[in-house]
C-alpha cells in the first residue's frame, strides 16, 4: 500500500515535467528551434510598436537559457534605454563594454544612453572607440557626427557626414546631416497679399513685405510694410520690433507702428511679447512646449485699444504642433463706457508630404470671440466663429510659398 503512492508521485511528476517541455514553447509562440532562430526579429517587431513589455519577455525567454548571451543583454540594454530606463541602460552598457571590448555595438549603445543623459563628451568617447573597432560603418559615423554638431563643432561634424557618404552613397541620414549644417538664414524677405470678400460692401485688400534678419543668436530685427484698402479709401503703415534672446529667459520682443491711417486704420501701435520654451522629451506624446504673452496698444484718430494675449505652442510627434491663443480687448471710445471683449483662436498644423527638402505642410484653425469697435453703437456689439485651413509648400531651404 505505500509503494502505490510514491509510484503515483513519480508518475505525476514526470507528467509535469513533460508539460513545461511542450508548454514552455508555446507560452513564447514559437517551437524552439524556430523561436531562438528568430528572436531578434520579435524584439524588432514588439519594438517598433512600442510593446516593451512583450520585447523584454522574448529576451527574457533567450536569457534564461544562455544567461551569458551577449547579443540577448545588448538588446535588453536597448529595450531598457528604448523605453526609457536611462541610468539602468548605461550601467548595463558598462558591463557590455567591459566583457566585449571589441563589440563597436556596445560602444554604440553606451554612447546612446550618455546622449540621453546630455553627457556629450562622454558620448564621443564612446563613439570614437566604436569607430576604431569598425571605421566602415556609416551608421557610427553618423552617430558620431551628430554628437560633434550638438558640441558645437560644425566642421567636425560634416567631415563624419562625408565619410559616411563615402562608406554609404544612398544614406539619407547623412545627406540630412549634412543639410542641417548649413548655416542659420540671415535674412527673411517675405510679399503677401490679402483680400475680404462681403456681403454689404466692397472687397478688402492689403498688400505687405516684411524683412527679418537674424543678426546674431541673440538679437534680431523686423521691418514690415502694409498698404490697405477700404472699399475707396487707402491707408498705409510700417511696423518695425527688436528681439532679444537669452537661453535662460526666452525672448523679449518690443516694437511699434505709425501709420498714415486715413481713418481706417490704428495711427500709431506700440506692442511687447515674452515667449519661452521648454523641451519636454522625445520619446512622449508632447515634445516641447512654447508659451507667449503679447501686450498690444492700438490709437485710432478718436479711440484707444489694448489687446492682452497669451497662449502656447505645443510640439508634437511627426512634426504636427497645436497652438492656442486667448486675447482680451480693452476699448475705450468717445462717449461709450469701456468694455473688455474676449477672443480666442486655436491651430493645428500636421505635415501632409516630403522629399528632400521640399515639404507640404497644411494647418486648420478655429477662432471665436466678440468686439465692438463701432466709433457709434450702431452694431452693439460683433460676435463671430471663425473656421479656417490653410497650406505651406517649401520648395528648398529657402524658398516657400503659403495659402
Amino acid at each position: 500500500m505505500s509503494v502505490a503512492p510514491r509510484r503515483t508521485g513519480w508518475i505525476a511528476s514526470l507528467r509535469a515535467v513533460a508539460a513545461l517541455v511542450f508548454l514552455i514553447p508555446a507560452s513564447i509562440g514559437a517551437q524552439p528551434q524556430d523561436f531562438y532562430a528568430n528572436w531578434q526579429s520579435e524584439v524588432r517587431r514588439f519594438a517598433t510598436v512600442q510593446d516593451w513589455n512583450s520585447a523584454f519577455q522574448v529576451v527574457a525567454a533567450v536569457l534564461t537559457r544562455s544567461p551569458t548571451d551577449l547579443e540577448a543583454r545588448g538588446w535588453h540594454a536597448r529595450l531598457q534605454l528604448w523605453s526609457g530606463q536611462v541610468t539602468a541602460a548605461e550601467a548595463e552598457f558598462v558591463k557590455l563594454t567591459s566583457e566585449a571590448p571589441g563589440d563597436p555595438d556596445m560602444w554604440q549603445g553606451l554612447a546612446s544612453a550618455y546622449a540621453r543623459e546630455d553627457r556629450w563628451n562622454e558620448a564621443l568617447q564612446s563613439l570614437d572607440r566604436a569607430i576604431q573597432i569598425a571605421p566602415d560603418r556609416a551608421d557610427l559615423r553618423i552617430a558620431r557626427a551628430q554628437a560633434l554638431r550638438t558640441l558645437h563643432r560644425p566642421d567636425d561634424a560634416r567631415r563624419e557626414y562625408q565619410a559616411a557618404l563615402r562608406i554609404s552613397s544612398s544614406s539619407e541620414d547623412a545627406r540630412a546631416g549634412l543639410l542641417s549644417l548649413r548655416g542659420p538664414l540671415k535674412h527673411e524677405l517675405r510679399f503677401g497679399s490679402d483680400t475680404d470678400l462681403f456681403n454689404y460692401t466692397g472687397a478688402y485688400q492689403s498688400e505687405s513685405a516684411s524683412l527679418v534678419s537674424r543678426w546674431t543668436p541673440r538679437w534680431t530685427t523686423a521691418a514690415a510694410g502694409a498698404f490697405y484698402q477700404r472699399s475707396g479709401p487707402s491707408a498705409g503703415k510700417f511696423v518695425g520690433s527688436v528681439t532679444r534672446s537669452t537661453p535662460r529667459l526666452g525672448a523679449l520682443t518690443v516694437g511699434g507702428a505709425v501709420a498714415n491711417d486715413n481713418g481706417i486704420i490704428p495711427r500709431s501701435e506700440a506692442f511687447f511679447g515674452l515667449d519661452r520654451g521648454w523641451r519636454i522629451s522625445d520619446d512622449h506624446f508632447v515634445r516641447g512646449v512654447e508659451p507667449s504673452f503679447d501686450q498690444h496698444w492700438y490709437w485710432y484718430a478718436s479711440a484707444r485699444i489694448l489687446a492682452l494675449t497669451g497662449g502656447a505652442l505645443v510640439y508634437l510627434p511627426e512634426d504636427w504642433s497645436w497652438s492656442f491663443r486667448a486675447a482680451a480687448s480693452r476699448n475705450a471710445f468717445p462717449g461709450l463706457p469701456i468694455e473688455w471683449r474676449p477672443s480666442g483662436i486655436t491651430q493645428l498644423n500636421f505635415p501632409v508630404a516630403s522629399r528632400g527638402e521640399r515639404r507640404l505642410t497644411a494647418n486648420v484653425s478655429f477662432a471665436a470671440g466678440t468686439e465692438d469697435y463701432a466709433l457709434v453703437d450702431q452694431i452693439g456689439s460683433f460676435s463671430s466663429h471663425t473656421f479656417s485651413g490653410g497650406w505651406r509648400w517649401q520648395f528648398n531651404r529657402r524658398h516657400d510659398v503659403t495659402g
